[in-house]
């Protein structure tokens, strides 16, 4: 499961596309409040480029960004919340939203809870370190992710979740400058965003097959909730 907790399965996978989009478009309105135009809009376009890479139609995008920059009387405001806490088994997660109602997600989020437990801020996130995370893949044979980490200033870098990629890692201040030197470095950037990586994460295998199902049913009902973004698990991948 990593540092990021996602659904597995192909059928869950394409049952998902649409839960994809509507979490990039989020994403998008919250980047364009800073600008509508790509191009002197760091943030934006890299989220941009990842709709683009899971061909999210061209229609949805714009309006997403339109939405966001408050163009056409269609301005929607998000808000950012993270809810920190414990999965069954004391399996430390951390849940990122973006709502319009922080009354009702906080809600939501608390029935959700009911099988775990619901901390306060600060109770989980101490164990966890808040780092850029950039997907990437090599433009030609032969790139050397470390040789390329280096030169752009990631922190360190790992295989990534898809085979042929490599996951760099950056201080959090430094995500869109790492990802914007990569290219120079002979790799193309898929992804780019903040996220939390456990600092001692469970072994999965300290915990029964019983015991791992139960967390990760908890995870699943979880991401099926539509205000919720990123779930990011204490469980080693």
């Amino acid at each position: 499961m990593g540092a990021q907790w996602k659904a597995k399965g192909k059928e869950l996978a394409a049952n998902a596309k649409g839960k994809v989009f509507g979490k990039l478009a989020k994403e998008i309105m919250v980047a364009a409040r800073s600008g509508a135009d790509p191009a002197s809009n760091a943030r934006l376009r890299l989220v941009v480029e990842q709709a683009r890479k899971v061909s999210m139609p061209k229609d949805t995008l714009e309006r997403a960004i339109k939405k966001g920059a408050g163009l056409g009387g269609e301005a929607v405001h998000f808000e950012h919340v993270m809810y920190e806490g414990f999965a069954p088994h004391q399996v430390p997660v951390m849940v990122e939203c973006l709502t319009d109602n922080l009354n009702r997600t906080a809600s939501e989020v608390r029935v959700l809870f009911r099988k775990g437990h619901l901390g306060t801020s600060g109770s989980v996130a101490w164990d966890f370190d808040h780092v850029g995370m950039i997907e990437a893949e090599p433009t030609a044979a032969g790139a050397d992710a470390e040789v390329a980490a280096i030169e752009a200033g990631a922190q360190d870098f790992e295989p990534g979740e898809e085979a042929g990629t490599t996951l760099f890692l950056t201080d959090a201040a430094d995500l869109y400058l790492v990802s914007h030197a990569l290219p120079a470095h002979g790799f193309t950037v898929l992804s780019a965003k903040l996220g939390y990586r456990p600092k001692n994460p469970i072994d999965p295998g300290s915990l029964s097959p019983a015991h791992l199902e139960e967390v990760e049913a908890f995870l699943a009902a979880i991401d099926a909730n539509d205000d919720v973004q990123n779930i990011f698990v204490g469980l080693r991948g």
